[in-house]
């Protein structure tokens, strides 16, 4: 496949697409572009959450209850960083099997969260669906063939195409609904037969999440929103016989060959065609890594991947963590005040002004790590990895990187952001079973402990960092006379989505669109291609305006 070379337009003005939905609601995105190439950007959250409000005064334990409904796709994450600041809080050591059987649930949240990521917010950024429906499907079952250990007969994708067709001539378009370019766009580069290929794996992705989804309900109770974790452990007994053992055990296997032989051969295929957008969506420049899958709860240097910044792209050199350098900005948001903040003295004083403000645009604040702007998530997760030699990451960037045939530079880009969410997906995948052993193991030698009991202090403060599918992510909490006093939620989108900071850095996401190409302003993909590789949980419709027409264009992003 011909290397392509990205196409822009010579448009200059402003595009606006609003709203874009993500974990905590509604997101705007402003752009100014000059000669095809966007210029300036805005990132707005345009929904008021108010969940730090909602909580005062409530008993901690019930934190994570509320906090889990901040978003609908990676609720545990939630649940368990509220529960280790409460934990540290407490001083409570809990016991192996319950840090154990955390690392199996969030393994397979991460799973389940970049199989969705990939396949339905993010793949229809790279795949024309309406190119599919004139590719030859012999040609594209050799294709998969080539790529894939799963076979895909002729007849197979023949009926993928035929579906495709029949939705087309309905008029009913389905999750393809204005992702669906009859005549084509420039900025989508793969073959009809690629594109038939990659069409087929979606809908495959769509059976196979579910699997997912319900190996984490053996252990959680249910999904989304788990019900297991307590201050002190978890309470999954009945998740400890064997029969629920097994058929985790079924589900995880059923996922981990998904990645396999359909995850990880899309990702270099479509990689392999755009690699023009290894050199574009950079972003930031500073990186932050909370670590995850502790071996002891409160202890980040226990972690399988381990705690680490790295500054101004430097991957030789990784600095220590350190969680009292994190501040939250106000400046530019829709709150009162104009002083930055370490969250355990953070404010939620709402004061909204207008859409559409230059000065004060977002209910996002703007957290920064010693005053820099940073970027978390798995391109964060897999540099501090790569940096530190992980074994089973480091050996994993390599092979990607030199089937691309690119360097580590190529890595802090859009393609670099999603390629290091599958590195990530491919790594996690893999130690998941190494936990499974490990709890089985354990449970045959007689120790079925899973909680520590202990109380609720008078008076404390605590902080739970979990590196969540989308980054770091830290709940802090403020308790006095047994009630919640103060809790603040630092989620991974705000610290690479939200506004500017009261120095006027942009946000990582805002840094990133500088130099995007467009080439089409009514019909922006290549935005919504950098936006969607931060995975800020799109799930609904995009209204574009022309700045200079007020005509509207409607872009659904699925």
């Amino acid at each position: 496949m011909s290397q392509a070379k990205t196409p822009q337009s010579s448009y200059s003005g402003p595009i606006v697409v609003d709203p874009i939905t993500r974990i905590e609601g509604h997101l705007r995105i402003e752009v100014e572009v000059e000669n095809g190439r966007v210029k300036d950007a805005r990132s707005a959250a345009t929904l008021f959450r108010g969940l730090e409000m909602i909580l005062k005064g409530r008993d901690p334990r019930d934190a994570q209850h509320f906090t889990q409904r901040t978003c609908g796709v990676c609720t545990y994450t939630h649940a368990l960083a509220s529960t280790r600041a409460l934990e540290d809080a407490i001083g409570v050591e809990i016991p192996k099997n319950a840090t154990t059987i955390r690392n199996l649930v969030l393994g397979m949240q991460f799973l389940h969260d970049h199989i969705v990521h990939f396949y339905h917010l993010h793949a229809l950024d790279f795949v024309d669906v309406a190119s599919a429906i004139q590719a030859d499907p012999v040609k594209a079952a050799k294709l998969n063939a080539s790529i894939s250990s799963a076979p895909l007969s002729a007849e197979t994708l023949t009926a993928v195409r035929d579906k495709v067709n029949a939705l087309v001539d309905s008029g009913q378009l389905g999750p393809f609904t204005n992702a669906y370019f009859l005549g084509g766009h420039p900025a989508y580069y793969l073959d009809p037969e690629t594109n038939l290929v990659a069409t087929a794996h979606y809908l495959e992705a769509l059976r196979k999440q579910v699997k997912t989804a319900q190996g984490m309900a053996i252990f959680g109770a249910k999904n989304p929103h788990t019900q297991f974790t307590v201050a002190g452990g978890v309470t999954c007994y009945n998740a400890l016989k064997k029969e629920p053992l097994e058929q985790f055990e079924a589900l995880y296997k059923e996922t981990v060959d998904f990645v396999e032989q359909f995850y990880i051969p899309d990702l270099l295929l479509v990689a392999g065609a755009y690699k023009d957008w290894a050199g574009i969506g950079g972003g930031a420049v500073n990186y932050m890594n909370f670590g995850e899958f502790p071996g002891d709860e409160r202890k980040l240097e226990t972690r399988w991947f381990k705690p680490g910044i790295i500054l101004n792209r430097d991957i030789r050199k990784v600095l220590p963590f350190d969680s009292t350098k994190i501040e939250e900005h106000v400046r530019h948001s829709w709150y009162e005040g104009d002083e930055a903040r370490a969250p355990f003295e953070g404010e939620t004083a709402p004061k909204f002004t207008k859409m559409g403000d230059t000065d004060r645009y977002s209910w996002m604040k703007a957290p920064r790590y010693d005053g820099k702007v940073v970027e978390t998530g798995p391109l964060a997760q897999v540099l501090v990895a790569y940096s530190q030699g992980h074994p089973a990451v480091k050996p994993v960037v390599d092979q990607v990187l030199s089937t691309l045939g690119a360097g580590p530079e190529a890595l802090f880009s859009t393609l670099g952001r999603t390629a290091a969410r599958g590195i990530e997906t491919l790594a996690i995948a893999h130690q998941t079973g190494v936990w499974l052993e490990e709890l089985k193991d354990s449970l045959a030698s007689g120790d079925n402990k899973i909680v520590e009991n202990c109380e609720v202090p008078k008076s404390g403060r605590g902080v739970g960092f979990v590196n969540a599918p989308r980054g770091g992510l830290s709940h802090w909490i403020v308790i006095e006379d047994g009630k919640i006093a103060n809790f603040q939620l630092v989620v991974p989108s705000t610290w690479n989505l939200g506004p500017r900071d009261a120095q006027g850095q942009r946000s990582a996401v805002e840094e990133a669109l500088i130099g995007t190409p467009v080439a089409d302003p009514k019909r922006p993909v290549e935005i919504l291609r950098t936006v969607h590789s931060f995975d800020p949980c799109i799930a609904c419709g995009v209204h574009v305006i022309d700045g200079r027409t007020n005509e509207g264009y409607d872009f659904r992003i699925l």
